[in-house]
């Protein structure tokens, strides 16, 4: 694979929700922690060039959250869609909303859920150095990218992927 690929894929959990009582897990917020969180990983996005063309969100109220407080560090420019597919689905059922992408879309982002997200990224990296430490956990806002050498999102498959990095705010604060 080339240092450009062909498309790249970037899976970021939505950050670390609240649990009030009453609400439908669908509503549920951010916690304090996960707006703090939120904006690291946006901050570093922008610092690497991790810029998407077109953002599908869940539009589950944590994820949409997420992805507004990540977004204040990105330019203006990213189009973004609300993605019903991407909520408390399975990896096929999300692989399946990724292959629907136009293929004009080169760097494409879901803000989305677990178990999907985690289970969608070990589909689709067949390497990449950083494969134990998601192995471990893909945590609230941990962001995958992953470097795919294919022209059209159609052709998207298991194992067609690098893991060109895997961050968390965690590891983030941690420098």
């Amino acid at each position: 694979m080339s240092d450009k690929p062909a498309k790249r894929l970037m899976l970021l959990r939505h950050a670390k929700s609240a649990w009030p009582e009453g609400i439908a897990d669908h509503r549920r917020p951010l916690a304090g922690r996960g707006r703090k969180a939120a904006p690291i990983i946006g901050a570093y996005m922008a610092e690497h060039g991790l810029v998407p063309d077109l953002a599908l969100v869940s539009t589950a109220r944590r994820a949409q959250e997420t992805w507004e407080l990540v977004a204040e560090a990105l330019p203006a420019s990213v189009e973004v869609r609300d993605a019903v597919g991407i909520y408390e689905v399975a990896a096929p059922a999300i692989l399946k909303v990724i292959r629907g992408v136009e293929p004009s879309v080169r760097d494409l982002m879901l803000v989305g859920h677990n178990p999907g997200l985690a289970e969608l990224a070990l589909l689709l990296a067949g390497s990449g150095k950083d494969l134990p430490h998601l192995r471990e956990k893909f945590p609230t806002a941990g962001l995958a990218v992953i470097d795919l050498d294919v022209e059209q999102w159609a052709d998207v498959a298991a194992g067609r992927g690098r893991l060109a990095r895997f961050v968390t705010p965690r590891m983030l604060m941690a420098k």
